[in-house]
């Protein structure tokens, strides 16, 4: 019995074009002059002393750590100070109205539902928490973070790692077969499998061939057993 879904954001809840032409570009363009008005803040502060630790440099100057965070931008290296980096700038973004939160239009109903038959809903991306709760509270369709219990990012671990299915599994209290996972990479499903949870590909587009779990193209396709 299916007792808590948990779903990837791109691809799956949000067009990836929607990170990749909007949220990126935003975060890039203003990346350099926010971190040098900003660099004393200290959420920011935090941010730049823990990509010291990244980069093994811990005297490292500002404008050191401003280049480093562009080759982690060109490589779209999952680094933990550049996510926690974009989400602060996303942060205006959204809240002085630059953009809302892009969902698909089939996203929102199922998710109200799912949460109306008591089914807990959980959020895993590679974005940092501070970004996904970003995402569904300034989205096109209004706040939407009193849907989800928890929101979790790569602290638990790589997405394609079976050891962070095991971790969040921990941290949900819950047998691993009563949770399924939504996401539109297989190689991320393959990894929650192993772990023990139910899968569901989501598939906006063309089938991925290569794939061997359920695959659906909207979230109401999604069967809950």
């Amino acid at each position: 019995m299916i007792r808590a879904i948990v779903t990837d954001i791109e691809g799956t809840t949000t067009d990836i074009r929607f990170v990749h032409q909007v949220l990126f570009p935003y975060a890039r363009a203003r990346l350099a002059d926010f971190i040098t008005q900003h660099a004393q803040d200290l959420e920011v502060l935090q941010a730049l002393d823990a990509l010291r630790e990244e980069i093994n440099e811990p005297q490292a100057a500002i404008v050191d750590l401003v280049d480093q965070l562009y080759v982690y931008m060109d490589k779209d290296e999952k680094s933990p100070a550049l996510k926690t980096l974009q989400g602060i700038i996303w942060r205006t973004g959204y809240m002085e109205g630059d953009f809302r939160g892009h969902l698909y239009p089939d996203v929102t109903p199922q998710l109200v539902q799912w949460q109306q038959q008591g089914i807990k809903l959980y959020v895993y991306s590679s974005g940092s928490v501070d970004s996904q709760k970003l995402l569904f509270g300034y989205s096109e369709e209004g706040d939407l973070q009193p849907l989800f219990t928890e929101y979790f990012d790569t602290r638990v671990g790589a997405k394609r790692e079976v050891t962070s299915y095991l971790n969040i599994a921990r941290q949900l209290v819950l047998p691993a077969s009563d949770i399924l996972f939504l996401s539109d990479v297989r190689q991320e499903l393959d990894a929650a499998r192993e772990a023990g949870w139910l899968t569901c590909q989501l598939i906006r587009d063309e089938p991925d061939e290569e794939s061997d779990h359920k695959q659906v193209n909207r979230f109401d396709q999604v069967v809950i057993v």
